[in-house]
């Protein structure tokens, strides 16, 4: 895994020889441009800048050398901005030229933007650094940067690097700061802790099916129960996918990346919070004992799922850790999956779908959404669409016969094992960029992941 540590991205000493970055906004960019000095309006015009959100201008001195850097900013997506210097400017110490009351928020996009995934890569890494003064929330920074890159970092490694123990295994490695041991819950003995439809998901595979758990802070705080789907390589079993569908199965534990980041996000902020985090962790695999369509399967608070597709195991495997979750009574529960294409298929792979049975954290969680320029979307837990998971021969169905509002009824399944005094909200995720943007590269990604710190602050200190 990539070194997550922030100072890998910026610097705190004063550099005199750092390069200057000039921050324009875009709609001031004319303005801008006549004050400055003959030679800079030579250089835009014989460069043919455009001055479009994130394009940057290197300018050079009469030695030919790195003078100064102009970035262009949307005033509304400011966060953005720097989130391509890194990787498109020389190698170097660089600061921003003016302070701007977003500071912040462009720091995190310098800093989302610097990140690489480098595992496999024998080439070294070029350095270029931002100082970052006192006077920005250092910690806050660190702790977003960390988080995201924990997430992208168990996404973009292959499967074969990412299977239930090393999920579990990925945990330890953040949480033993805080003085934390993960517990897990392995093979045979999920049976007997009564986990039957984790195990049934998991046990066609050489590598054993667990539950990972871990706890952290004071129990006279409100109780906050993070779940995430942790299938490490999804087949389809023996609904088997074809070759395009099982190609980036690897990010089919993306939801277990993602409650590990808020999680870490949550310690080292410090929150008020009496946390608790379930993984399910499994490889839908295929083998003599793999689960198969029409078998039964009893979930350990004893609903009875008849499988009409082994394809939808996501849901199987977090109803019984969301079982484990409720019988603590939480203030709040989030689960976080990959968990249906028809969610991307209804607001595309950039932006996650998120369902709750409370109005309050809906609207909650939509203006920390805002706030901090991490989109999220709400859809409908529309109950009118539960008779499309009846079973002839048991309490439910795992998977609806029409693909119609797939992400609703992979919802009101798992609505099912939610009781209704229980505060919860679900999130399916596509946890993997399909494309590169600012600040944004291609492959693993937290999606939501700021929005719900931040929806967790403004519940819990503010």
């Amino acid at each position: 895994m990539s070194n997550t540590d922030l100072m890998q991205y910026f610097y705190t000493q004063e550099d005199i020889n750092s390069i200057p970055i000039n921050v324009v906004l875009k709609s001031e960019f004319s303005t801008w441009k006549k004050n400055q000095s003959e030679y800079l309006q030579n250089w835009i015009e014989t460069s043919q800048f455009k001055a479009k959100p994130s394009n940057i201008l290197s300018i050079p001195n009469a030695q030919g050398e790195l003078n100064t850097v102009v970035v262009i900013a949307d005033a509304k997506n400011i966060i953005w901005c720097l989130g391509t210097c890194a990787k498109q400017l020389p190698a170097g110490n660089y600061h921003i030229a003016s302070p701007h009351k977003n500071n912040d928020k462009i720091y995190l996009g310098w800093g989302l933007g610097a990140y690489q995934y480098r595992q496999y890569k024998k080439s070294k890494q070029k350095l270029c650094k931002l100082h970052i003064s006192e006077s920005i929330d250092q910690n806050q920074l660190a702790t977003l940067v960390q988080a995201i890159a924990i997430v992208r970092d168990m996404v973009n490694a292959p499967a074969s690097d990412m299977m239930p123990q090393q999920i579990a295994e990925q945990c330890q490695t953040f949480v033993k700061e805080f003085g934390l041991t993960i517990s897990e819950c392995v093979g045979n003995d999920l049976i007997k802790e009564n986990f039957p439809v984790i195990h049934a998901v998991g046990r066609a595979s050489v590598h054993e099916p667990r539950l990972i758990e871990f706890n952290w802070g004071n129990a006279k705080h409100p109780k906050v129960s993070l779940v995430g789907k942790g299938v490490s390589f999804d087949s389809g079993g023996l609904d088997i996918k074809n070759a395009q569908g099982m190609r980036l199965m690897k990010k089919d534990m993306g939801g277990a990346a993602h409650v590990a980041g808020i999680a870490l996000a949550i310690m080292k902020l410090n929150l008020p919070i009496q946390l608790q985090v379930l993984i399910p962790a499994v490889e839908n695999a295929i083998s003599a004992n793999a689960f198969r369509p029409g078998d039964v399967l009893t979930s350990r608070c004893g609903k009875t799922i008849e499988i009409d597709n082994t394809d939808a195991e996501g849901r199987l495997i977090l109803c019984d850790a969301i079982t484990k979750a409720v019988e603590d009574n939480p203030d709040l529960l989030i689960d976080f999956a990959t968990l249906t294409g028809a969610a991307r298929i209804a607001l595309g792979t950039e932006v996650p779908a998120f369902f709750t049975n409370d109005d309050d954290s809906a609207a909650e969680l939509m203006q920390a959404s805002e706030a901090v320029n991490d989109p999220i979307w709400q859809l409908p837990l529309h109950k009118a669409y539960r008779y499309m998971l009846d079973s002839d021969i048991a309490d439910i169905c795992n998977s609806a016969a029409s693909g119609y509002g797939g992400a609703i009824t992979a919802a009101l399944y798992l609505n099912e094992f939610v009781p209704v005094e229980t505060k919860w909200i679900h999130f399916d995720v596509m946890a993997y960029n399909m494309r590169a943007r600012a600040g944004r590269p291609k492959g693993g990604e937290a999606m939501g992941l700021r929005a719900v710190v931040e929806f967790l602050q403004q519940r819990y200190v503010a």
